[in-house]
């Protein structure tokens, strides 16, 4: 299976969008209060600042309640729609087509050609054009003073929305096209670089592993015939006796691990190429840091869970590994994991014992790079890439993240829930 497969093509990174809408809002805001104080216009002054505050309050919407990082194409429609209605309220109240500030309502049709799929784009774009035609005929007048002297032409008033309209049809067609362009150039760079990369894999990869089998086959077989010895040495300690079996285990699994790159370096890892249950896949994933971990993992599930196959899917494996890695690096003793699922939802519930998140970082999980303030705690963080990389690997393939400190534990919690519909057809 392919690593981006599942991977949905259209997404706009969160961060990037609210830090335009802030722009958007404080632009708004400036130019209400400079007309109505300083030109001292009279307009429905009230209503805009409500109008605006909405502006406000969906944007915050956005930073403290849709834990997504990116956004999806719906839901990047409904706040471009948000942003084309706030927007025409504000033009509807003060000149309608007249208002010079028209020209701005074009603009969310235009970013979404360029980042969003084609439906979300003809949706905006439909919405924009009905709107215009709206402000056309509907509109209450200009701010006084200005409409006790501004007369237009019938001709040229009709003008404005004919060109606004064209204008919009003209820039989406551009923008489709060469972002439609751009977006399978840079499809085709990622795949030419993927096969270049497996080709030089194969290329070197069955070398490296029959030189890796031939230098490591004696070193392991010494560091046997010693673990041999010491169980005979050994054999009344119970706890070195357990210890020295998990350290035969291990030179027994390396030898065959070698032994298979050797015959077939191109083979893949069974885990990861064959459809499992929820169930099982968090049982793999378990077992695999049990045997390199001390810490405790409890995992705990309903006996009549949905016990239905889910389609194999790295991304699915890689985020949920990274979560878990996470518990288990930051925890104390114990990682607890919760598995709950019916006919139609699956929930995993990733906690730990540790510290948790630092308050000043909660607000910006799932981005990269991220680094406490907290002199005493900079040094025990990571980067933020494991969640960062687990939370984009799994809402691409239709899961809604949580990331927050447990309220029944001390560590930090993670809820990873999908709707079945989306689960099982991935």
């Amino acid at each position: 299976m392919k690593f981006f497969e599942t991977s949905k093509d259209n997404s706009l990174k969160k961060s990037v969008y609210i830090n335009l809408r802030w722009i958007a809002i404080i632009g708004q805001l400036f130019t209400v209060y400079i007309v109505y104080y300083y030109f001292n216009f009279k307009f429905d002054f009230l209503y805009s600042n409500l109008i605006i505050l909405i502006g406000i309050l969906s944007n915050f919407y956005l930073i403290y309640f849709y834990k997504k990082t990116l956004l999806s194409d719906r839901s990047a429609l409904v706040f471009l729609l948000i942003d084309v209605f706030q927007l025409t309220f504000l033009i509807y109240l003060t000149g309608g087509i007249v208002n010079p500030f028209i020209i701005f309502l074009i603009i969310p049709s235009i970013f979404a050609s360029s980042y969003l799929g084609l439906k979300t784009n003809m949706l905006i774009l439909i919405a924009t054009i009905i709107i215009i035609i709206f402000l056309t005929f509907y509109s209450k007048d200009l701010p006084a003073p200005l409409n006790y002297h501004f007369h237009i032409d019938t001709y040229y008033y009709y003008s404005i929305p004919t060109a606004l309209i064209i204008a919009l049809i003209f820039l989406n067609y551009f923008a489709i096209v060469f972002g439609k362009e751009s977006r399978l150039r840079k499809e085709a760079l990622i795949k030419m670089e993927e096969v270049m990369a497996k080709e030089h894999e194969m290329l070197s990869l069955g070398g490296q592993a029959a030189a890796a089998a031939h230098s490591l086959g004696t070193p392991l077989s010494t560091i046997k015939i010693i673990s041999q010895e010491l169980l005979i040495q050994f054999k009344d300690n119970k706890e070195v006796i357990q210890d020295i079996q998990l350290l035969s285990s291990q030179i027994e699994r390396c030898n065959q691990i070698l032994k298979k790159l050797s015959l077939n370096p191109n083979e893949e890892d069974d885990f990861i190429d064959e459809d499992l249950t929820m169930r099982d896949y968090l049982k793999e994933i378990i077992r695999s840091f049990k045997e390199t971990s001390e810490k405790k993992f409890l995992f705990n599930y309903d006996q009549d869970s949905n016990s239905k196959k889910i389609p194999k899917s790295i991304e699915i494996v890689y985020g949920l590994r990274n979560f878990i890695g996470n518990a288990n690096k930051f925890c104390n003793n114990k990682v607890f994991i919760s598995l709950k699922s019916d006919n139609d939802f699956t929930e995993i519930i990733i906690e730990d014992d540790g510290k948790g998140y630092p308050n000043d970082i909660m607000s910006k999980i799932g981005e990269p790079y991220l680094k406490s303030f907290k002199m005493s705690k900079k040094n025990k963080t990571g980067l933020g890439l494991g969640i960062f990389i687990g939370k984009t690997l799994l809402e691409k393939n239709f899961a809604i993240l949580d990331c927050r400190n447990s309220k029944t534990r001390s560590g930090a919690e993670v809820n990873i829930k999908w709707k079945n519909k989306d689960l099982f057809n991935i």
